[in-house]
């Protein structure tokens, strides 16, 4: 009962810490927020924040880990699926829900002080199999077109993603996915389409 009681401890302040790090991010770069300064906006003493981190890039680099390693996890069941069960759809609402259970960590990444770098990770994991998907789709297009397209598909739906939690994300993780898969699709037509 003591372990479980400890284990609830330890989440309960690193979840208070991410949120401090994360209000602070918003506001500066990484490179100003100090350990005194996080600790106090998390309501915590240094010890604490020392008993789990180095410093403040140690935070970062766990809390880029802990999403990525989400996000493989969101990817693996459709990087394995093998022909119409993978549609472009089901990866896009997997890929938002993923990034809705991170938004504050999204929020900041994207934001003026954000890692980019990061971002560009994240992009990178299901490149590979994404091509392969847009492949079945377009069976005519070149590689170097897939490529193109990909590069277009990332860029635009970081912009939606962007505007999506702006806004507290005000549609549902299947309205956003199917949103933007039909901008994906059929471009401006979407907007013909009187959604």
């Amino acid at each position: 009962m003591k372990e479980k009681r400890q284990d609830h401890r330890t989440r309960v302040t690193k979840l208070l810490i991410r949120k401090a790090f994360t209000q602070l991010l918003n506001e500066k770069p990484i490179q100003s927020i100090s350990v005194k300064e996080l600790c106090m906006q998390a309501g915590i003493n240094r010890g604490t924040f020392y008993a789990h981190y180095r410093d403040i890039y140690d935070l970062m680099e766990q809390i880029e880990s802990e999403m990525t390693r989400d996000f493989q996890e969101v990817l693996k069941p459709l990087l394995e699926a093998k022909g119409p069960d993978l549609t472009p759809l089901k990866i896009t609402t997997s890929i938002f829900q993923c990034l809705k259970e991170n938004a504050d960590i999204c929020a900041v990444t994207l934001g003026p002080h954000g890692d980019k770098a990061f971002a560009r990770r994240l992009i990178n994991l299901g490149q590979e199999r994404c091509l392969e998907s847009y492949a079945a789709f377009f069976e005519g297009a070149s590689r170097r077109q897939l490529e193109y397209f990909y590069a277009f598909v990332c860029a635009g739906s970081i912009g939606l993603l962007e505007k999506w939690l702006s806004e507290g994300t005000p549609q549902n993780v299947e309205e956003i996915a199917r949103m933007t898969e039909d901008i994906i699709m059929y471009g401006i037509g979407f907007l013909q389409q009187g959604t």
